[in-house]
């Protein structure tokens, strides 16, 4: 007979196993879906020709990567903010960082139509890329300085969270006030705020892998100040743990975590709120496990969004935060269902 303890562990070792194999299953499908939709068998057919080798070698397979990494980083800043606000509906975005980047993209693209350059999506794909990368990681680090300043620092959880609230609703405010002054930067941010995985390559991949190296370890950590946080404030402060200096260090690591993300695929929703609540749901665990399989979720869920986003309606794609956004709305709300029936 098995004991609860053996049994948890099982559980966590099938779940580990079953993302595994998922990242596998989806990774090889991700190297297989193009214009054509799934076109495997041509690429095997066509091996070792240039065209195939162009196609897998600097295309697909930076994509499919990058696209586990983004996923991974957001599923990590989910289970940090989970953790650290104890609140399950907490997600990355909550303190300013998506209203920061986007504002700090409609800026620059609004800044370059006025002096007469034309950095859409479709031309001049390299500088404009490159700007809106490091305009959207320093935009997410700014919006997260500046709830860091209106909350007077970490030490207040609450406060915290609205003083993110509400610098989200000015910087967004901005954004929309710069767009309705240059119409040209609708589009970019339009992008931007759908989320995409079709400019990601070799460069995204080594920028998120490193992150991903930083951030995870270093949360892990910190796993046990978040189990203990769980008990509530006080007993967190009996235990000795320095509670200023743990939230400001997960508050870092969480925009560290959300700023790379955002800043290579734009704002992706849903990955980073549903990715612990399926790790939770499957397989409870104290929060060392939690926030490494969140990472693994997140990267599996994003993974399987592009694949789909490049194959439903293919030659055409779908903007991956879309599906990201649907089908993690339509979890919660069977979720959300769920409780209220029982």
């Amino acid at each position: 007979m098995e004991t609860p303890g053996r049994t948890d562990a099982a559980r966590r070792r099938r779940l580990l196993l079953a993302l595994a194999g998922l990242a596998i299953g989806l990774a090889l499908l991700g190297l297989a879906a193009g214009p054509s939709g799934l076109s495997w068998p041509a690429l095997v057919a066509d091996a070792g020709s240039d065209q195939a080798m162009l196609i897998l070698g600097q295309i697909r397979a930076p994509r499919t990567l990058g696209a586990w990494g983004v996923g991974a980083l957001l599923g990590l800043a989910g289970a940090i903010a989970q953790g650290l606000f104890r609140n399950p509906l907490a997600d990355p975005y909550l303190l300013g960082t998506a209203a920061g980047a986007s504002l700090a993209v409609v800026l620059l693209l609004a800044g370059a139509s006025l002096g007469g350059l034309s950095i859409g999506l479709a031309t001049a794909q390299w500088l404009a890329r490159l700007g809106m990368v490091l305009a959207a990681f320093v935009g997410a680090l700014g919006g997260l300085m500046l709830t860091l300043m209106l909350a007077r620092g970490a030490q207040a959880p609450m406060r915290l969270l609205l003083a993110g609230v509400v610098v989200a609703v000015v910087l967004g405010a901005a954004s929309d006030l710069v767009t309705t002054v240059s119409p040209e930067a609708l589009r970019g941010k339009q992008s931007f705020m759908l989320g995409s995985t079709g400019f990601l390559g070799w460069g995204s991949v080594w920028v998120l892998a490193v992150g991903l190296a930083v951030a995870l370890p270093l949360a892990r950590r910190y796993a046990r100040a978040l189990d203990a946080l769980t008990l509530g404030e006080d007993s967190a402060a009996s235990l000795g743990l320095d509670l200023p200096r743990i939230r400001l260090v997960l508050v870092g690591l969480l925009a560290l975590a959300t700023g790379l993300a955002v800043s290579q695929a734009g704002l992706v929703a849903f990955v980073g709120l549903a990715a612990p609540h399926l790790v939770r749901r499957h397989a409870p665990a104290p929060q060392a496990f939690t926030l490494l399989a969140s990472a693994a979720m997140g990267g599996v869920l994003l993974l399987a969004a592009d694949v789909l986003a490049r194959s439903v309606i293919a030659p055409q794609e779908l903007p991956v935060g879309v599906l990201t956004a649907v089908i993690g709305g339509a979890y919660l709300m069977r979720l959300l269902k769920r409780q209220s029936s029982e």
